[in-house]
């Protein structure tokens, strides 16, 4: 059966950069659409946090402190 012409290394080389250029155009694509669930993901958090704060009628300033408090608690424990 006959191989058909053999590229030369050269059009080999090349092949493999236009390859590797489109594997990065991917990656750069598919870590632009990462960082947008990403982002989605953040603002979908700090929205539901946003309601447990509405819904608890304390002021920001009183659920910082709740939040310090407990943070410094946990450290304890941690430590």
């Amino acid at each position: 059966m006959a191989r058909g012409v053999r590229k030369s290394i050269e059009e080999k080389i090349a092949d493999k950069q236009e390859i590797i250029e489109a594997l990065e155009s991917r990656i750069r694509k598919e870590k632009e659409e990462l960082q947008e669930l990403i982002n989605e993901q953040r603002m979908a958090r700090l929205e539901s946090l946003e309601e447990l704060i509405d819904s608890s009628n304390l002021s920001l300033e009183e659920v910082e402190e709740i939040l310090r408090q407990h943070a410094e608690h946990a450290g304890d424990g941690a430590a």
